[in-house]
């Protein structure tokens, strides 16, 4: 009598490099809608404000301000920008 071992996989690829192509092809839509809404003239022009604020501050040697407020309006303009897109292109 013959004793074969075998592998449950549980339809998980066998090879790792299998997995590792699998996981190449994958592309985040969050992260490309991000890009794609960043490129709008409300996010480029929250963007450039954010921009001169960071160039204002780093070019001072002793300053509080930060650009705290620049971040969060760029950050919000280009999430409420997916949020519209976002959910109408994942299954």
């Amino acid at each position: 009598m013959v004793y074969e071992e075998k592998m449950i996989t549980n339809g998980e690829p066998e090879d790792e490099e299998e997995e590792e192509e699998d996981e190449e092809d994958l592309v985040d839509p969050l992260e490309s809608m991000r890009q794609k809404c960043a490129e709008t003239e409300h996010c480029v022009h929250t963007q450039a404000r954010l921009e001169q604020c960071e160039t204002r501050v780093n070019s001072r040697s002793a300053t509080e301000e930060d650009c705290t407020e620049e971040l969060f309006d760029f950050l919000h303009a280009r999430d409420h920008c997916v949020s519209h897109k976002l959910f109408h292109s994942v299954k």
